[in-house]
């Protein structure tokens, strides 16, 4: 029997017009916008992919149209703000259309509050900043790139980047009237929210990104501190301070100095799904005779649970981390005090 084709474009979801999207687009395109996918999304279009027989001709034109009405608004909301978007989307798409595409856009968080913000140097973000309460400094560093975060807060005085950075880790979620009554404290207008949605923002992964971005010595002040305060929180913050594949920012000494504290077990098990540079990269820091071992390790050790590869991989995190404080390897950082001369 054979199967049948996909639905007509009204009645698609976002997930199936994706995947038709990805389709169209080919294998090559496609594998380089799943570089920039989470695992899931990726596991989620594959699946979405592989149930799809066939697109009819018209259901591809529909699909690749609303996605060239996407990245047109995106431009034009980059160019002008939402207002500017709307009232050109609205001459050339109508008005319905146009504030469908803006909502979408707006409900995505492809427009960030306080942009304003993010087209300044440091400098200027401290000056205007500094002398606000905390809770609102961690709110408008969360929306900052991370480096940029990294250098207002390298300049706070050493309590208010604890205070900041602990704020940063607990923030779940900030209501837009929140935002809006910060904009307007700040006497800035930015573009207005066309959605109530709450928006995430902060969390531990926003202060590691920061604390990634500053220089050694402001990190080691705010985590001494923090973990006098919380040592739970602290403990997380670290564990993603430095991951399993960041081991490719080592030099070659700094790598060996790692691997000889390594288990060969716990070595092979980490690298049962690393990607094929890494494993060489590893791999061609020990001996010829070791590396041929860990290689029939991995080759032979069958399945094995994801959270066993995990486990030895944050070991040997772990001995990164204590080399790093010990001095005896050094991490390239946001800062300049790592830099080798």
């Amino acid at each position: 029997m054979p199967a049948a084709a996909v639905k007509t474009e009204p009645r698609l979801t976002g997930r199936e017009k994706a995947a038709i999207l990805l389709i169209t687009l080919g294998p090559e395109k496609s594998a380089q916008i799943f570089k920039h996918l989470k695992e899931d999304e990726i596991e989620s279009l594959t699946l979405e992919i592989a149930n799809i027989s066939a697109v009819m001709p018209e259901t591809k034109e529909a699909v690749l149209e609303e996605f060239y009405q996407i990245c047109l608004a995106q431009k034009y909301i980059t160019e002008g703000g939402i207002a500017y978007a709307r009232q050109i989307l609205e001459k050339a798409l109508g008005e319905s259309k146009a504030f469908e595409i803006v909502n979408k856009l707006t409900m995505s968080l492809q427009v960030r509050p306080f942009d304003f913000i993010r087209k300044s140097d440091a400098g200027q973000i401290l000056n205007f900043i500094q002398n606000e309460h905390p809770q609102t400094i961690a709110l408008i560093l969360s929306y900052l790139r991370p480096g940029q975060a990294g250098e207002v807060l390298s300049e706070l005085s050493p309590d208010k980047q604890t205070e900041v950075a602990r704020r940063i880790a607990q923030m779940d979620r900030t209501s837009p009237d929140v935002i809006k009554e910060v904009e307007k404290v700040l006497e800035k207008k930015l573009s207005s929210l066309l959605t109530e949605e709450y928006t995430a923002v902060g969390g531990v992964d926003s202060v590691v990104e920061i604390l990634n971005a500053v220089d050694r010595g402001t990190e080691k002040h705010i985590l001494e501190t923090l973990e006098r305060e919380d040592a739970e929180l602290t403990d997380e913050i670290k564990k993603k301070m430095f991951v399993f594949e960041d081991i490719q920012s080592l030099d070659n000494r700094s790598i060996q100095t790692v691997l000889r504290e390594v288990d060969n077990r716990d070595l092979a098990l980490a690298l049962k799904t690393s990607g094929e540079d890494l494993q060489n990269l590893i791999l061609s820091n020990i001996s010829k005779r070791l590396a041929a071992m860990v290689r029939e390790d991995i080759e032979y050790m069958g399945p094995v649970r994801r959270s066993d590869v995990e486990e030895a991989q944050q070991k040997i995190v772990n001995i990164i981390r204590r080399l790093q404080d010990a001095g005896e390897i050094v991490i390239a950082r946001g800062g300049g005090d790592d830099i080798i001369v």
